[in-house]
């Protein structure tokens, strides 16, 4: 293993979260997945080491400061700081504005920016002292447009696009590279094909975004030389209108 990586917020093998860790582990990282679910992790894992990688699971919820500075106690015991670290979670609920008490828009809030900021932190503190690495943040298309009924979530996920563009100007400068990556489209995953699969038909064939050709471009912005950083890339199908 050449180093590791830290994916937070991993679901179903066919969702991205899934997706990131097996491309991660395909280029020779140690990896650890993280969720709030052991068994989504158990799965992912098992589907990693029968393809000759390695993943660990980690049980983490992210609004807990303790177990997000667990989780890098973790990582760091088994080998070292982390070379790149995503963060995933979130929960794309909605519901009308009325229709909404203070603990949705909370709950929402916290997954969404407030895990993201406990996870950012730890990454710049464990990263920063080896020289840098890469912190990449999931947005999607209510980071930068707000509609109802995902009022809630869009403050949300702009909130955690702005934590993304704030540490990216700090950081950058001592070697951490910073990514806000907008999903701007629907993910072909479990999810949506379960819940969801008109969706899938109304879409048509490459309606929706690839979570592998999704994890291609995180790794693109891994790999990318320091003289060239991307703060911000917006992903979608060629057939998304926009």
């Amino acid at each position: 293993m050449s180093g590791s990586a830290i994916v937070i917020g991993v679901g179903p093998p066919a969702g991205l979260a899934a997706a990131l860790c097996r491309r991660f582990a395909s280029e020779g990282l140690q990896v650890y997945a993280a969720a709030r679910t052991r068994e989504k992790l158990e799965r992912v894992a098992d589907q990693i080491a029968s393809a000759g990688g390695s993943a660990v699971p980690v049980v983490v919820d992210t609004t807990v400061e303790e177990e997000v500075i667990r989780l890098f106690d973790t990582v760091e015991d088994r080998g070292g700081a982390p070379e790149i670290v995503v963060y995933n979670a979130g929960n794309n609920e909605f519901r009308p504005l009325l229709e909404m008490d203070a603990q949705f828009w909370e709950n929402l809030w916290r997954l969404c920016c407030f895990g993201g900021f406990l996870v950012g932190r730890e990454a710049a503190r464990r990263m920063l002292p080896r020289g840098g690495g890469t912190l990449i943040f999931s947005g999607a298309t209510a980071s930068i447009r707000a509609r109802p009924p995902f009022t809630a979530f869009a403050s949300a996920k702009a909130a955690l696009r702005a934590l993304a563009h704030g540490m990216a100007r700090e950081f950058g400068p001592q070697g951490l590279h910073v990514g806000h990556v907008i999903i701007d489209g629907v993910i072909d995953g479990d999810r949506v094909n379960e819940r969801f699969p008109q969706f899938k038909e109304r879409l048509g064939e490459d309606g929706m975004l690839d979570p592998d050709s999704i994890a291609a471009a995180y790794w693109g912005l891994h790999r990318q030389e320091r003289t060239a950083w991307t703060l911000e890339l917006d992903l979608r199908p060629y057939k998304e209108s926009f």
